[in-house]
Parts: C-alpha cells; structure tokens; sequence
C-alpha cells in the first residue's frame, strides 16, 4: 500500500527559508529561472527532474535553497508562458512542464 502523504501538496517555506528567498536579488531569481527553463526540454519531463537539474547548477545566493523555492519558481515560469504544464504543479513528483510550442510527438 503507497504512503497517502504522497499525494500531498509540496510543503511550504518555511518562514526562515522565506526570509532567504526575500533577499534574493533579481539577477539571482532570474538566473534560477533560466536554469529552470533549460532544464525543460520540448518532451514532457517530471517538474521533479526539471527542480532536480536546475538546484545541480545553484552557485552562489542560490546554493542551498529549497527544492520547492524551484517548484514555485517552475509556477510562475508556467504563469507567464514560458513553460507548459500538465497535472498538479503543487505536486512537483505529480506534474510535468515541456518548452512552450512543442506539440508533436506528445507524451
């Protein structure tokens, strides 16, 4: 039998990682965002992966934050279109985001 917390929301910040991610800079979230959208490719990958590859590149202010700083990042990505997504993106494992405009081949 699977775990029922798996279907839970990703948590939120907590309020000392809030107080971080209040501290970022501009160039900093807009660097997490373009690793975020490089880590996207035209195919359908797990918003997981995506959060996955883009928190290996983090240097720097960006070292060190949460996971679902990435998710909310990935969100917003989504909002203003420069993402795709399908399923529930309060549940990174449960969701995936592609390239916008890349609709062959799909899944």
């Amino acid at each position: 039998m699977s775990d029922p917390r798996e279907l839970d929301p990703d948590p939120p910040l907590t309020a000392e990682q809030e107080a971080r991610v209040r501290m970022l800079s501009k160039t900093v979230v807009s660097r997490i965002d373009a690793s975020l959208v490089a880590s996207a490719s035209p195919r359908w990958r797990k918003v997981a992966t995506v959060v996955a590859a883009a928190l290996g590149e983090a240097r720097g202010s960006a070292a060190g934050l949460p996971d679902v700083y990435y998710a909310q990042r990935v969100r917003e990505l989504v909002a203003a279109g420069r993402l795709e997504s399908f399923g529930d993106l309060c549940r990174m494992r449960y969701s995936e985001v592609r390239l916008p405009g890349h609709h062959r081949g799909e899944i």
